[in-house]
């Protein structure tokens, strides 16, 4: 966390103005709010739910819960924190990551800058004062020299375009906004349509309450067992002796945790080596069996070995061949949709009480008020649930009115995809800076971690201007186009861009189809920042304001 205090600021016209304003209160926006504080900033943050917590605030259904290891997936800024909380289980449960997301808000005091309930909907750039002004939904004006926007990768539901989608009768629920107290599917009629994340997680639950559930599935994903377990009194003392060196390899890792793909290709080795391999990626559970090998984004070959021993392990689960066959997706390599982590999804179709509606066979032809109308079949149900994502890494961000110079606004900046330099700014968009934005690792890493690397550089990086006396931080036009290329560059040269996933922002209709994530993982990309900051923030245009620069000539 920078330890340094900025130089006072030149005063302004305006009363109150804020040095930094976050948008959003989850991880990262958390995090910025007691880093800001530490650095000697008056600083503010925005959320739009009724508490903190962001992502884990919001996506309360049943079966919710992260795919990094819990005790990766928590603050690493102080030790005494980290060995105060208590982790339960290996994958921590939404509520439990909730329940520690408002402990850390306690512990530092941070409900004090935190305004909940409160929308952005619109932030305009002042080039005369170097200032943004910032309008919520309820007409409260704030303003503030830098806004970090922290939002949220996967923080704007997808509402998919099917036709008749307003004219169910009866209940309706997204697996990202689910209602508090959660609602009673005893005995009802379910409909479930989207088998990512969310609804790979949520089907186990559902099935066991539910008298019926039907699954509409459009795209089958891969989806690896959490093995999720209890943590004992021996595993917590493990922990706390290894949190250390644990942190400082996570560090450096590509993915923000500490592990280590296996040395060898998967061609590079025999069968009996390259089977134990993937037994051994399998049973470590979730998202980290698409890293055994260390070419499995960038060989097919090895990525086929690891997506045959995946289709075996599905088909030796589901009872049905037909309903395997279903199951298994036949569109994409392995890993370039992201890798689903699940407790017993692929079991669950084994209950009597369980359908599969495979919509690419019989795809649905409209919603109506009694139910889902397919090609071949009429499904009546009592509710339905629409667990269909996200509109991914720019939703949050273009969904408000952002204007920077010019009034030029940000989605239409955007038009054909996201352009940023190091994710963090967009050319045009002095002083508005972005956390986990498209252009850094963001998802593909852990980003707890992420979160505090982006937030400390970023601290440092307006530290460094204030100590110039300039105002104005601005991402060059050419740096943020050759950093933009270089993502596309490099993602050509992996398997990624086979599979129409959400991170190509395949997933919403209309939106350009692009890769919008650094691929070269957090520890590389911790040590590209580092360099550009070590080299006068190459790529960044430090320059004063116009008000102030005549001020300063008066």
């Amino acid at each position: 966390m920078p330890s340094n205090t900025r130089p006072s600021t030149s005063s302004r016209e305006d009363a109150d103005v804020l040095d930094v304003l976050v948008i959003g209160a989850g991880f990262a926006g958390l995090y910025a709010v007691h880093a800001a504080r530490e650095a000697g900033l008056d600083v503010v943050c925005l959320e739009a739910g009724a508490g903190v917590g962001g992502t884990w605030f919001f996506n309360r259904y049943p079966g919710a819960r992260c795919d990094v290891e819990s005790i990766d997936y928590s603050y690493s800024f102080d030790e005494d924190l980290q060995n105060d909380w208590t982790w339960s289980e290996r994958y921590a449960t939404q509520p439990e990551i909730l329940a520690y997301i408002n402990h850390v808000a306690e512990r530092f005091d941070l409900l004090r800058s935190i305004r909940l309930e409160t929308r952005v909907a619109s932030a305009d750039w002042d080039e005369l004062s170097a200032v943004w002004r910032v309008l919520t939904e309820a007409g409260d004006a704030h303003v503030a020299r830098h806004v970090f926007c922290a939002a949220g990768s996967l923080s704007v539901p997808n509402k998919p375009p099917i036709p008749g989608v307003d004219d169910f009768a009866g209940e309706v629920l997204f697996t990202a906004q689910w209602p508090e107290p959660a609602p009673d599917l005893t005995g009802k009629r379910v409909g479930v349509i989207g088998t990512g994340s969310s609804g790979i997680q949520s089907i186990p639950m559902i099935a066991r309450e539910a008298g019926e559930l039907t699954v509409f599935q459009r795209t089958p994903n891969f989806s690896v067992p959490a093995l999720n377990r209890p943590l004992d009194e021996n595993d917590q003392r493990r922990i706390r002796e290894e949190y250390p060196e644990r942190r400082r390899k996570s560090r450096i890792s590509g993915g923000g945790s500490p592990y280590i793909a296996h040395p060898r290709s998967a061609e590079e080795c025999d069968p009996e080596e390259r089977e134990a391999a993937l037994e051994k990626g399998w049973t470590t559970g979730g998202v980290l069996f698409g890293k055994t090998f260390p070419d499995q984004y960038t060989n097919i070959v090895s990525n086929d070995y690891a997506r045959d021993f995946a289709v075996a392990k599905i088909r030796s689960i589901v009872d049905d061949p037909r309903v395997a066959d279903d199951l298994i997706p036949t569109d994409h390599p392995i890993g370039t949709k992201r890798i689903c982590t699940d407790s017993g999804y692929y079991d669950t179709f084994n209950r009597d009480n369980v359908s599969l509606v495979n919509l690419r066979r019989e795809p649905i032809e409209h919603i109506a008020d009694w139910g889902v109308k397919t090609a071949d079949s009429s499904y009546e149900l009592d509710v339905l649930v629409f667990a269909t994502g996200f509109d991914a890494m720019t939703g949050a961000l273009t969904r408000m009115d952002i204007r920077g110079e010019d009034g030029v606004l940000l989605r239409d900046a955007w038009a054909d995809g996201p352009v940023t330099y190091l994710g963090y700014q967009v050319p045009a968009f002095p002083n508005f800076f972005i956390v986990n934005g498209p252009g850094s690792p963001a998802v593909l890493a852990n980003m707890v971690m992420g979160s505090e690397m982006q937030v400390d550089w970023l601290l440092d990086l307006i530290h460094a201007a204030d100590e110039q006396g300039v105002d104005r931080i601005a991402a060059s036009p050419d740096a943020a186009t050759e950093w933009t290329t270089q993502l596309e560059t490099a993602a050509e040269s992996t398997l990624f861009v086979r599979a129409n996933s959400w991170y190509m922002g395949a997933n919403i209709e209309g939106k350009p189809k692009r890769f919008m994530l650094y691929l070269g993982g957090l520890g590389t990309y911790a040590g590209v920042c580092k360099e550009i900051a070590a080299d006068g923030y190459r790529g960044f245009e430090l320059t004063g304001a116009p008000a102030l620069a005549e001020g300063a000539r008066r």
